[in-house]
Order: C-alpha cells, then sequence, then structure tokens
C-alpha cells in the first residue's frame, strides 16, 4: 500500500514536471514571435523613412536652376509669372536679373549666366546676336510698350506735352544705354528739340525704375517712362501724354535664348521651356496685357 502511495506520487511530480516544461516552452514561443514582429515592423517603419528621405533628396537634387535676365520694367508681371510656372514646374528654380537691358547686355558679355534674355528693345538683343551670344533662331519680338511723359499726382506743371517739357524745372531721363532713355532722346530728336532738352536740368536714372520712383517722390518735376511703369504706380504718378506712332514706334520686347556653356542638358531643355512658356502661353499674355503690354504686331 504504501508502495502504491509512492508510486502515485512520483507520477505526479513526473506530470506536474512535464506540464511546467510545456508551459514554459509555449510561453517562450510566444514572447519571441512578439519580438520578431517588433523587430520587423521597426525595421519596415526605418526602410520606409529611408526611401522617403531618399526620395526627397533626389526631387531636391533634379531642381533646375534658370537664369533669366529681364528688363526692369517687365520684373511685376515677370514675378506674377515665376510663380504660376513654378507651381506647376516644381523642379523648376527661376533666378530673376532686372536692371536696365543695357546693363543685363553688357553683363552677358563679361560672361555672367544666363539662360534667357528679355529685353526691352531689339538694340540690344541684336547686338549680343551678332555676337554670338544668342541661340540661333530661338529670338521671339513678344510685347510692345509705349512711352509716357507723367508728373507726380497732384503736381503742378506746365507741361502739357512732349513738345513743352523744356518748361519744366527738372527732367527724371534715363541713361543713354537703357531702352527708355534712346526711346526718349528719339522721341526728342524726331520733334527736333533735343537740343533744348539736354540743356535741362536733368536726374539721370539707372533704369526705368529709378526714373519713376524719382517722380513719384515729386524729386522731378517730370519724366519719361513706359506706358506700364506709369500703371504700377498709378496713384502716385499721372500720364501728362503719351507718344503716338506720329513721335515714336513703339517699344518692342524681344525675348530669346542665350548660350550657356555651364548648363547641363537639363537646364537647356529647361530654359527652352519657359521660353516656349512665355511667347505660347494665353495665360501669360493676358498678365501682359493686364499689365499695359501689347502683343507685339511684329
Amino acid at each position: 500500500m504504501k508502495r502504491g502511495k509512492k508510486l502515485l506520487a512520483v507520477m505526479m511530480a513526473a506530470m506536474f514536471a512535464a506540464g511546467t516544461v510545456v508551459g514554459c516552452g509555449s510561453g517562450g514561443s510566444t514572447s519571441t514571435t512578439a519580438a520578431e514582429q517588433t523587430t520587423a515592423k521597426e525595421e519596415t517603419s526605418k526602410a520606409e523613412e529611408t526611401t522617403t528621405a531618399a526620395e526627397t533628396t533626389t526631387a531636391k537634387a533634379e531642381k533646375v536652376d534658370l537664369y533669366v535676365f529681364i528688363a526692369a520694367s517687365l520684373k511685376n508681371t515677370m514675378e506674377q509669372i515665376k510663380e504660376t510656372y513654378e507651381k506647376d514646374h516644381p523642379n523648376a528654380n527661376i533666378i530673376y536679373n532686372a536692371d536696365s537691358s543695357g546693363t543685363l547686355q553688357k553683363q552677358i558679355e563679361e560672361g555672367a549666366q544666363c539662360d534667357v534674355f528679355f529685353s526691352a528693345a531689339t538694340k540690344q538683343m541684336d547686338a549680343l546676336k551678332e555676337g554670338g551670344f544668342v541661340v540661333d533662331g530661338s529670338v521671339t519680338d513678344l510685347l510692345e510698350n509705349k512711352i509716357v511723359l507723367i508728373k507726380p499726382t497732384g503736381g503742378k506743371t506746365e507741361v502739357t506735352g512732349f513738345d513743352t517739357i523744356t518748361k519744366a524745372s527738372s527732367l527724371a531721363l534715363a541713361g543713354e544705354d537703357v531702352p527708355v532713355g534712346q526711346y526718349a532722346r528719339k522721341l526728342f530728336t524726331n520733334l527736333g528739340i533735343l537740343d533744348q532738352v539736354m540743356k535741362m536740368e536733368i536726374n539721370e536714372g539707372a533704369n526705368v525704375t529709378a526714373v519713376l520712383t524719382a517722380v513719384a517722390e515729386a524729386s522731378n518735376e517730370v519724366g519719361v517712362v513706359y506706358a506700364t511703369d506709369a500703371a504700377s504706380m498709378a496713384d502716385k504718378v499721372e500720364i501728362i501724354a503719351e507718344a503716338d506712332k506720329t513721335m515714336i514706334d513703339p517699344a518692342v520686347y524681344p525675348v530669346g535664348l542665350i548660350i550657356d556653356k555651364e548648363a547641363s542638358e537639363e537646364q537647356a531643355k529647361a530654359a527652352a521651356d519657359f521660353k516656349e512658356f512665355l511667347v505660347s502661353d494665353e495665360g501669360v499674355m493676358k498678365m501682359f496685357t493686364d499689365a499695359g503690354f501689347a502683343k507685339s504686331a511684329k
């Protein structure tokens, strides 16, 4: 009897031990599986983060800089165009250089990096073409602008038109290498009054923006600018007179591609695409006409 009880006790102990081993084995397996799942999730998350970072880096690396030289009178409208274009072409980064067309011409001739040149006169573009700086067949005469005579809003003057300009005490006039200054001098020559005008007290501006600012601030009694510039400060300047075709032809704005030896193939293509956008997109032309420009008749 005692022997039976001992045997039963041994069997019970063995079963308990076996159950304990099985239980421990089962628990260990579950714990290991959970750890493996956690590790897998962490590795997947890291992989996704790495992929996203790589994609972002690639997108940034593919961004193409476009160097676009523009006449100062185009700046306001071209800023609007830049915003529209870059929104639809996220890899394009347009960098403007706005100044007088004569200054921009010199910079290009001296080696400044430029992909697109948008001039306020054909003279500067023609000079660059002759010098071998322009891509053959890429120039388009895109816009026209008018020459106007302005005074500060509310300012008093005896000047009633270009023919009576010498009655002013002072004149804001762009320099000889600036298209609007060249147009003005030609207009005064056509009227037969250039010599008298050049004897006036003249504040010579480096570009049309400088002339516009001088009149807007009443630093000068009158000034000669483009119609679009006067419209951009309609609250600060008034138009006294507008030159018609009997006085001088409208200012023509050509745009063309400049030979950029530093440009990559992607940059050259992006420049051509942007130039094509300027000359063919109806929305762009509307922006120009809303600003006071007219589509070139040439």
